[in-house]
């Protein structure tokens, strides 16, 4: 695993403002996606939609990590996460909910890796979009063939 995304050197102080910005929006997304996701778990019916959506949990857990890790390198503080968004209580609606909240955060990330200069954070940023990618797939595989 390449760990140069947490060797960052100041070079630009607005665009450190700006990450540092959207580094905050996406740590309070990947919590809020992991309180999500243990809700959706424990309501998921079959043992096959469980495995997936606690699946996808653990990926947003390491992004999370990963995030505040960077967060603390270029910050010297760590991030105090928050729930941005509340997680609707039915399964259906939550996984209509994590799969659109899914492809927002894809573009979010793609949108940041565009901008950032250093290059461990710009693969990092397209890796974690990638993942939210698939995240969102499966969710729509749920919604299609697991939920009632």
């Amino acid at each position: 695993m390449y760990s140069g995304y947490y060797d960052y050197t100041p070079y630009d102080m607005r665009q450190n403002t700006r990450l540092i910005k959207d580094l905050e929006k996406a740590i309070n997304g990947e919590y809020s996606a992991i309180q999500c996701y243990e809700k959706l778990a424990l309501k998921a019916k079959s043992p096959e939609a469980k495995k997936i959506i606690q699946e996808i949990r653990q990926d947003e857990v390491r992004h999370y990590q990963q995030f505040s890790q960077l967060y603390l390198s270029l910050t010297g503080r760590t991030h105090k996460p928050s729930v941005t968004e509340p997680c609707p209580d039915q399964l259906r609606e939550g996984l209509i909910f994590a799969f659109k909240d899914e492809q927002k955060t894809v573009d979010f990330y793609l949108m940041v890796s565009d901008y950032v200069r250093n290059q461990g954070t710009k693969e990092l940023m397209r890796r974690i979009a990638q993942d939210e990618q698939q995240h969102a797939v499966w969710f729509l595989y749920l919604l299609t063939h697991h939920t009632t």
